[in-house]
This record gives C-alpha cells, structure tokens and sequence, in this order.
C-alpha cells in the first residue's frame, strides 16, 4: 500500500494570500481533499493522507513531523502564489533534493501543466521548510496567482480546480505506477413482474378477451406456447360461427 501525504497550505488564522475575493487556504483545501479522492477512488493499492481536511491551522514542523511519522511514499505541498506578473504554475523541490524529489517534481509538473495549460513558470529549487524536512521525495505546486486577476478568475471556476486536482493525480499516479482499478460496470436493474397482474396497457384488452373466453384470465404476464396459441385460435373460431 503506497502512502501519500497531501499537505494543504495554510489554514485557519493564516489565509495565505488573500486578493480578488478569494483565499489561498480554501483552494489549497478544495485541491488536497479532491486530489485524495480521486486517488483513492481511481487506483488500486494507495493511501492518501491529508495534513488538514478542514479549515485549521497547523505549524510547518506539525506538518512534517506528521508526514514524516506516517512513512508517506511522497509529499507533495498545495499553494497558490502571489506576487503579481503574469501568473501561472511553478513548482518547488529543496535545493538539495534527491534524485527520487527530482523525479517527482518533473512528473508532477508535466502533468499538471498538460491539464492546466497556462503560462509555465518553470521547476525550481528553494530552501522551504515543507520540502527540506520531509523525509520522502517532496515537492511543493504553486497553482496560479490569487493577486493576478487573470488567474484568480480560473481559480473560482470549478472546471479550473478539477484541471489541477487531475494534474496531481496523473502525476502521483505516473511517478508511483499505480494500476487503475477495474471500472465497474452498472448492470441494468430488472424488476421482476407480477405474473397474476396485467401490464397497465393491456388492462382493457386483456379483460376483453377474458370476458369472450378467449383466455381463462389466470397468469396474463407469462409466455404463450404454440399449443395455447392453438387453443386460443380454436376458440376465436367457434366464436367467429356463433356470431355468424
């Protein structure tokens, strides 16, 4: 069973950057709680873990500490920037990182910005706390800018969010090879009719037909053989002469 840690940045009395009427901590929230499940949902033999499901705030070393003890496979940190420009997506590994870090981050990055599509700020190395005391490969995205309106206005649209959230996954997924699971198919429901009641659109017919003698009014919703077909036809008959 693989173990992921998903760190959501920030959280309660520390928003993050706040700009165009949005937060950073409840997009980093939105993303890691929809990034576990999808992962989970989606792929066999994975476990994810989340630093926070709700709108708390914790200490970076809480968070390391917590993903380090856990024996999580990989890291990785969801924030969004700010800082003004022309926006876009980056991401971090420590400036030390190892050769697993490396490999993650450039899974994650190319996935992330084949769903995303937007200006690509590059991989990049930085002394930031999330991945410089995680044991496991680590890496921290950095999802749009919430002070550049261009990118605050994708980050309310829900279509925008489930583009980064399948980024991750795809990327996580990619790096650990983690096998789809089998898609389940939907077998059609089939109710199992009364025999003894006639279907609603043949009601009338069917109490027709009883009345003339045709058939003797049991069991209207099973098969007709050859045989009680024959007999029907035989009755028509001599009904047929009387009227005659």
């Amino acid at each position: 069973m693989f173990k992921v840690w998903i760190d959501a940045g920030h959280g309660g009395k520390d928003p993050g950057a706040v700009a165009n009427g949005i937060q950073e901590k409840d997009i980093t929230l939105k993303v890691s709680l929809g990034i576990k499940e999808r992962l989970e949902e989606t792929y066999e033999n994975v476990q994810v873990l989340l630093s926070r499901s709700t709108d708390v705030f914790l200490e970076l070393r809480d968070r390391t500490a917590k993903a380090n003890a856990a024996g999580a496979d990989v890291m990785v940190s969801i924030h969004c920037n700010a800082g003004g420009g022309k926006g876009g997506f980056e991401s971090f590994r420590y400036t030390s990182a190892s050769q697993n870090s490396i490999k993650l981050q450039e899974t994650l990055h190319k996935a992330i910005m084949s769903k995303l599509g937007r200006i690509d700020r590059g991989q990049k190395s930085k002394n930031l706390h999330m991945v410089r005391e995680s044991k496991m490969p680590a890496v921290l995205t950095e999802n749009l800018f919430i002070d550049v309106a261009a990118d605050a206005d994708r980050l309310k649209q829900a279509t925008v969010i489930d583009a980064i959230i399948d980024g991750h996954v795809q990327g996580i997924a990619t790096y650990l090879g983690l096998k789809s699971k089998p898609v389940k198919e939907d077998k059609p429901v089939t109710q199992q009719r009364d025999i003894n009641i006639p279907s609603k659109w043949a009601e009338e017919t069917w109490k027709e037909v009883t009345d003339k003698g045709f058939f003797d009014g049991s069991r209207p919703g099973v098969p007709i053989t050859r045989e009680e077909v024959g007999i029907v036809v035989s009755r028509l008959l001599k009904y047929i002469d009387l009227k005659g």
